[in-house]
């Protein structure tokens, strides 16, 4: 062996290793372009990137040492990253070349697009929607320039010179800013001094060809420079890029789709709640809102009952002395609501302190700490666990202002949220029994297509490796106990104890991350919880810290959004709605209508004096799942003309039994 490795050396050759396990020699310095044309013509042809090592990579980097590769394909999904930054900075050629004197300054892709942040020149407008065209025409005819994408290494005094004599002060404050010891990559579009080129860490495909024409921009945007409200506002311009038309438009058909489904859109045609400026991040449930929401939370509240939970409730404000032990305090104090612990001396300015306050308290972001203080009451013995704590917790956290989105995204939501304290021989039932209950109710509720992520140890955490150690190994040894397919998401746990998350796809497949289990050993050591051992001795107990849907009213507009408002009808805060044709049946639709209350059915009456036709679209905006629609003929034979939501026609029905039937399509499903 060592004959061969000083044979190798000699020669300057590298050994790579290719997906299939086989190795090839190279002469040191071949590039993964050499490589896939070594290979075959076509596989070459086909290779926008290489990995080396796991790393993606430029086809024209030089390999000087033994690695492990795969040649990616455009077609592969790693590619699509690939293409929308190269889409970046194509768009960001285009913009310069049509409108001279704007500067470019961050331009990255993100999931399912990218985008690039613009300086226009002084006393430009901002760009805007109606620029979008020319733009796009301008981006392909670079692509059909097919331009080579060009990797250089600059010293940090040429690109400062380069950027600051063409005006390019971002990108000359970008490059001041990069670490001493970084090389400055720069990546040309085109050969030869003519060459468009932007600071770029990469990787980038070897030409603009491979960007393709399945991009379309998308929408306009303020942003602050470096995310700083004390920087200078720029113009951001959003676009999607795909591997091909196919899936180009399928991307903008589900946008469309989700358009429609817009839980904001059809939360307001259904009358159910609203969000305004005056309390952002907090819902104003109207009356059918609440209705809803009230039944959710009914039938979670008889799921945990039936499971063994205790239902509590705990204060909103706690002393700041329990997150700091829990760890909150240091990891989540920026996104707490917080109110000085000190009475202050008031007048027409408002309060003031004679002393900078020291002592706070803090709206609760989470649970935990106040459950613990619940177990703390009076001795526990082992024989008590497993103890399961349930609460529909109110929780406050001081999202930015850009990241609330509707009810998916709130500075106030209830979460159903509930801790288990159980012993360490207990880890394992009681975690498969929570499995089992969330997969029950996800079943009940709709959404039966979810994946399961097994998130470990963050770098920043609390508790030793060896505590972290038999947390993971517990955790995992119950997901596979339950048999499930999971996907290990490395680094993305708690900062007390790794996690489980369930996430579901919606009915246009957009993911949605609702359950969660963690398993912690450190916070009732750090909040001084024990039990008493059947020895005698003090021990700590294990805590599992668990949701099944998370936040209510997220997971209510996540309902809105998959059923495109046609929720199931136990639901429904208006289940039927008895309209009549003409006047004279007013009476009869009053009989039905009282039959219906009296049986439980949530229904409304209306005997307006309008045409059929505009109640029935009426009510199909808003979303009623069943009207009963009553004329004379109907009062005549006790019957009633059944329009379902959805459906063009109807079906005539006993009254007696029309209800029978909603009763039965309306019975919970638990």
């Amino acid at each position: 062996m060592e004959a061969q490795e000083q044979i190798k050396q000699a020669n300057k050759m590298v050994q790579i290793t290719l997906p299939d396990g086989a190795v090839r020699n190279y002469d040191s310095g071949i590039t993964g372009m050499e490589i896939a044309q070594s290979i075959s013509k076509s596989l070459a042809k086909a290779c926008v990137a290489i990995k080396i090592d796991g790393e993606l990579s430029d086809l024209s980097l030089s390999i000087d040492k033994d690695v492990s590769i795969e040649l990616v394909k455009r077609t592969d999904v790693e590619a699509l990253e690939m293409i929308r930054h190269d889409a970046a900075h194509v768009m960001a050629e285009a913009v310069q070349n049509l409108f001279p004197g704007t500067q470019v300054t961050i331009g990255p892709s993100i999931e399912n697009g990218f985008y690039y942040d613009f300086a226009r020149a002084k006393d430009e407008p901002p760009f805007s929607s109606d620029d979008f065209e020319k733009i796009e025409k301008e981006m392909r005819k670079i692509v059909e320039r097919n331009s080579p994408f060009v990797r250089e290494v600059w010293s940090r005094e040429k690109a400062l010179q380069h950027f600051q004599e063409k005006g390019e002060i971002y990108k000359a404050e970008l490059i001041k800013d990069l670490p001493a010891d970084e090389d400055i990559k720069i990546y040309k579009q085109g050969e030869g001094d003519d060459g468009w080129l932007d600071l770029c860490r990469g990787p980038h495909m070897p030409s603009t060809k491979n960007v393709g024409t399945a991009f379309k921009l998308m929408k306009v945007a303020g942003a602050y420079w470096r995310g700083d409200s004390n920087r200078a506002m720029l113009t951001r311009i959003y676009g999607t890029a795909w591997r091909d038309q196919k899936e180009l438009e399928a991307y903008l058909t589900q946008l469309e789709e989700a358009e429609a489904r817009d839980h904001r859109k059809l939360g307001k045609e259904m009358d159910l709640f609203h969000i305004q400026e005056e309390a952002q991040g907090s819902v104003f449930w109207h009356p059918k809102g609440y209705q809803m929401y009230l039944a959710l939370e009914a039938y979670v509240r008889r799921r945990l009952e039936d499971d063994g939970y205790d239902e509590v409730r705990t204060p909103q404000l706690m002393h700041s002395k329990f997150w700091k032990a829990s760890g909150h305090w240091q990891k989540y104090r920026e996104d707490m609501f917080v109110v000085p612990d000190v009475v202050p001396n008031n007048n027409d300015e408002g309060p003031v302190y004679d002393e900078e306050p020291k002592e706070f308290l803090a709206l609760k972001p989470m649970n935990c700490p106040a459950h613990v203080q619940i177990f703390n009451q009076g001795i526990k013995s082992y024989r008590d666990l497993p103890i399961r704590i349930s609460e529909f917790g109110c929780c406050h956290r001081n999202e930015a202002t850009g990241a609330l989105h509707g009810m998916l995204r709130l500075r106030q939501f209830v979460q159903d949220d509930a801790h288990i304290f159980c012993r360490e021989d207990q880890i394992l039932e009681e975690s498969t029994k929570f499995f089992k209950l969330v997969q029950a109710m996800y079943e009940d509720l709709g959404f039966t297509d979810y994946k399961i992520t097994f998130e470990t140890r963050p770098e920043l955490r609390v508790g030793s490796d060896e505590i972290w150690d038999k947390a993971e190994e517990s955790l995992e040894n119950a997901l596979k106990e339950m048999g499930f397919d999971y996907e290990v998401c490395e680094g993305d746990g708690a900062f007390y104890g790794p996690k489980v998350g369930f996430i579901i796809r919606d009915a246009i497949g957009r993911e949605w991350g609702c359950g969660t289990l963690q398993l912690d050993f450190n916070l009732p050591e750090r909040l001084d919880a024990t039990y008493i051992e059947s020895d005698g001795s003090k021990q700590r107990p294990v805590m599992l810290h668990r949701a099944a849907l998370g936040a209510l009213e997220r997971f209510i507009g996540i309902m809105i959004e998959n059923y495109a408002g046609k929720l199931p009808l136990w639901l429904m805060p208006t289940q039927c709605v008895v309209a009549t044709i003409t006047g004279d049946a007013d009476t009869y639709a009053r009989q039905v209508y009282d039959k219906l209350i009296a049986a439980g059915v949530r229904a409304e009456l209306d005997v307006r004096n309008e045409k059929i036709n505009y109640k029935v679209r009426e009510h199909s905006l808003a979303k009623v799942p069943a009207l009963f629609v009553v004329g004379m003929r109907e009062a005549e034979e006790s019957t009633v003309a059944i329009r379902r939501l959805g459906s063009q026609g109807q079906n005539v029905e006993p009254l007696d039994k029309a209800i029978a039937e909603l009763l039965s399509e309306a019975k919970p499903p638990y």
